[in-house]
């Protein structure tokens, strides 16, 4: 059986979903309050996060972008990790989010991370998701967290597997 064809079990819903997101922009407008804070979507996943997150936040913010690659086509890493978009706005002397839907082993992240402080922000601060520390194998600190999740691989709201199922509202484990 192909991962399309797998059962899908939900895990959060979409509504448990809006509320943490909600509650999450609170914390972040509070953290940053008379700030202008440079958000860094992690492409692809991150996408539908983000969007919902900044919309919610009530203090000012820029919007860029990065893209990493570690999972290819499959459920576990590849252990590589590629960037394949860098972020286009200037980053030195900002205070900076990276956004990212889910932090499990931390191998993408530690990358993004190593490359993003090269470029001198005032501050870096991770806001995920998913955060599933039981999978981590670098050391990781996820500042703003959304959920944490032990097991399972995850798709929907921004999650996929093969890029599919990053449609679904809600977020489900494959199985």
């Amino acid at each position: 059986m192909d991962e399309a064809q797998q059962a899908l079990t939900r895990v959060i819903s979409r509504e448990r979903i809006h509320e943490r997101v909600r509650d999450m922009a609170r914390d972040l407008s509070t953290a940053f309050s008379g700030k202008e804070p440079l958000f860094i979507g992690v492409l692809n996943g991150a996408v539908f996060f983000l969007a919902d997150l900044v919309r919610e936040l009530t203090i000012p913010c820029r919007i860029d972008f990065i893209k990493a690659a570690s999972y290819g086509t499959g459920t576990t890493s590849s252990g590589k990790v590629r960037l394949t978009k860098e972020v286009d706005l200037e980053i030195g002397g900002e205070d900076v989010i990276l956004v990212e839907d889910i932090v499990d082993t931390g191998l993408t992240l530690k990358s993004i991370l190593e490359q993003v402080e090269q470029k001198g922000p005032a501050s870096v601060h991770v806001c995920a998701l998913i955060d599933k520390r039981e999978c981590r194998t670098e050391e990781i600190r996820v500042d703003f967290s959304g959920f944490e999740v032990e097991r399972g691989f995850l798709v929907g709201y921004g999650l996929d597997c093969n890029e599919r199922h990053r449609n679904l509202p809600d977020i489900y484990a494959l199985g």
